[in-house]
């Protein structure tokens, strides 16, 4: 109980300090989080630890992060030309990343530096994975905050987004987390069939009944949307598991199944319930995993080797090449424009959740040291704190509405 008191207090420390520091540099609140809680990890202060009660909650918060990023998505906004550039695009980062990751890792093994890898081909996947991602449910809100998300830009950086953090969920599922590659495909295309039908029914009429009472309870003690909305996601997580396959992707097919869901109600309906998920998430669970996530950052072992830590701005650039550049040239005749390119790429170059699930997997099979895993998050811990305010400044935009601009 005290870690998680601990941990509630860093998340709800974090905004302030944001806020206070906005005036000289905008910090994303996600990276406070994270630093407060190596703050008051075992590598400083000690206070808090890792424990049974407070890992579930962290987990489930991840969870709560991929559904909210599932449940951005908007189909009609993303389908066709965006789309199919984002599929080809994170191909392409998938094949560069892995191909860079196992040159890597084959000139560590020549150079005898056991500190950074164990495996290397083991190490590759997992290096090449995660600096193949982008962290969606990371940048979804300041761009919405910013008023981005309807325009051109935000439906392609929701499409690029969405294919930087559903490929690397998948890949994990199939390259990381299985002996048996084959088997786990052919339950994911079962999984995927399962998630299908579940939003063709949420496209469904709605049954009388069902429809009053969901409308009646918005602002009752039942709130019968959003337990349906939990019930959802750990259905779909518990399905997910239960075929062996990542939690992540039943979260994941979860928020595209309560949008579709959401969607044949009235407008007003689908945001009140939206604002409470969004509470659930953004309040308490999602805050709960990325300061869990800097009490489990080893950032002793970073600093007891130079070696990994020298690491940091190579992955930095890793990303901006591996994600970035494929972006700016796959979009060079997009509509977008040239600084609309750049701030497209910088997005898509932005990366953290499925860094830190990545890298944990890695040092749970012995992949990869811890040290190179606390290299890779600070470098996405970076990656969040630079990459989207150039973007939002090249896109213009203020990155808060008026009168928030702390916020």
């Amino acid at each position: 109980m005290t870690t998680a008191v601990l941990i509630l207090a860093a998340a709800f420390i974090a905004p302030l300090i944001s806020d206070h520091l906005s005036r000289w540099i905008a910090i994303p609140t996600v990276v406070l989080e994270l630093l407060l809680g190596i703050l008051i990890g075992p590598v400083l202060l000690g206070w808090a630890h890792q424990g049974e009660v407070v890992d579930a909650i962290s987990d489930l918060g991840l969870s709560m992060l991929m559904f909210l990023a599932g449940y951005e998505i908007d189909f009609a906004r993303i389908k066709g030309r965006p789309l199919r550039l984002a599929v080809t695009g994170w191909l392409i980062s998938l094949a560069a990343g892995l191909l860079i990751a196992f040159g890597i890792a084959a000139w560590l093994h020549g150079s005898s530096s056991d500190d950074l890898v164990s495996h290397d081909n083991a190490a590759a996947l997992v290096l090449g994975l995660a600096i193949a991602t982008t962290a969606l449910g990371t940048i979804l809100p300041p761009l919405r905050d910013a008023g981005l998300l309807p325009t051109a830009l935000g439906s392609r950086v929701m499409a690029v987004g969405a294919l930087g953090e559903f490929g690397p969920i998948v890949a994990v599922a199939l390259l990381l987390t299985t002996d048996n590659p084959a088997r786990t495909s052919l339950l994911l295309v079962g999984f995927v069939a399962l998630a299908l039908g579940g939003v063709w029914l949420a496209t469904r009429r709605r049954p009388p009944r069902l429809a009053r009472l969901i409308t009646a309870t918005l602002g009752t003690s039942a709130q019968l949307a959003v337990r349906m909305a939990m019930l959802i996601v750990v259905f779909m997580l518990w399905v997910a598991l239960g075929l062996g396959l990542d939690a992540l992707v039943g979260a994941f097919s979860a928020g595209i199944i309560v949008k579709a869901f959401l969607a044949g109600g009235g407008h007003e309906e689908a945001e009140v319930v939206e604002s409470k998920l969004e509470g659930i998430g953004f309040g308490f669970l999602v805050p709960f995993f990325f300061v869990m996530s800097g009490i489990k950052l080893d950032l002793k072992a970073l600093l007891n080797s130079p070696a990994d830590a020298a690491t940091i701005p190579l992955f930095l650039v890793l990303f901006l090449l591996v994600r970035g550049l494929p972006t700016l040239v796959l979009y060079r005749k997009d509509d977008l424009g040239k600084t609309g390119r750049n701030a497209l790429a910088l997005f898509a170059s932005t990366q953290l959740p499925m860094v830190v699930v990545i890298t944990s997997i890695g040092v749970s099979s012995g992949a990869i040291k811890a040290s190179t895993a606390a290299a890779l998050v600070t470098a996405g811990m970076l990656s969040v704190l630079i990459f989207p305010l150039i973007a939002l400044r090249l896109a213009g935009r203020e990155a808060a509405p008026a009168g928030q601009e702390g916020l």
